[in-house]
């Protein structure tokens, strides 16, 4: 059976993080370990405050070390969320650790949205996770993030010209494949590029613009896309099927919208994703 470990926090209220990617990945047919670095009352976006939050970062090395001793091995290892530049460098020593020329790495460099860094991270957080992002084989930042790991203007007015040079100087970090989300280049249709550095090749996946933000839709696509990976999928198919859940599940959510603003409706079309992978 195939083995995913992912590393990022739990919301125990607010679809986000851990509480997507495990039922999402288990779901794909993929036993789904977990490294949770915090545990939050709820996620952190707009409309909560006065959350608890509970770091864990000492205990991942602690973790790792028990796992060393059991001799595990995954077929891919997955990011998302990380809250402090001390859990990203000890991440990046979970990948020495546990990385290997049968597996692959997926880094969601969760940083910020809309031009903004989310609260809490800080320029040394972005630093390390421009040197994590080197050690992936795929890495998936929105816009935003683009602006902070480049170093350049955010922007959400540009073209297809602009979305593959951006992708390019994403490679030149030194991640072999990586991708852009929340692509647009018309009001209509939204989605995802990739690039394949090794071979110079382009993907693009779309579908129907849903003019609603409904938070937890990066950790959604990550999930599938590190699971439709994993599966033996190729860049082009795996693209394909984050893109289409992702907007299922906000599609979804619209008619309950009011009650579940803090996150999607996943769990009515995980029926979906397993017709989608077959």
């Amino acid at each position: 059976m195939k083995r995913i470990v992912s590393v990022q926090d739990i919301s125990c209220f607010g679809k986000c993080s851990l509480t997507v990617a495990l039922p999402i990945i288990s779901v794909m047919g993929i036993e789904t370990v977990v490294i949770p670095t915090a545990v939050l009352s709820t996620h952190t976006g707009s409309g909560f405050s006065g959350y608890t939050f509970h770091e864990l970062t000492d205990d991942i090395p602690k973790i790792s070390d028990h796992w060393k001793t059991l001799d595990l091995k995954f077929d891919a290892l997955y990011t998302g969320y990380l809250g402090s530049a001390e859990q990203v460098q000890i991440v990046s020593d979970l990948f020495d650790r546990f990385g290997s020329a049968d597996n692959f790495i997926v880094v969601d460099p969760v940083l910020g949205d809309g031009g903004s860094l989310y609260a809490g991270i800080t320029d040394e957080l972005v630093t390390k996770m421009r040197s994590l992002c080197c050690k992936a084989d795929y890495i998936m930042p929105n816009m935003t993030e683009v602006s902070f790991l480049l170093g350049i203007p955010y922007t959400d007015n540009y073209d297809q010209c602009y979305v593959e040079d951006v992708l390019k100087k994403l490679a030149e970090l030194g991640c072999p494949t990586p991708l852009l989300t929340g692509v647009h280049f018309d009001n209509d249709f939204q989605g995802a590029a990739a690039y394949d550095s090794i071979n110079n090749k382009y993907y693009y996946s779309f579908g129907k613009s849903i003019d609603h933000t409904v938070h937890g839709t990066g950790d959604i696509f990550a999930s599938v896309f590190t699971g439709a990976v994993t599966l033996g999928k190729s860049i082009q198919e795996a693209l394909d099927i984050s893109v289409k859940f992702t907007l299922d599940c906000i599609e979804a959510t619209l008619p309950y919208f009011e009650e579940t603003w803090y996150g999607t409706c996943f769990e009515s079309c995980l029926g979906n994703l397993i017709d989608y992978i077959k």
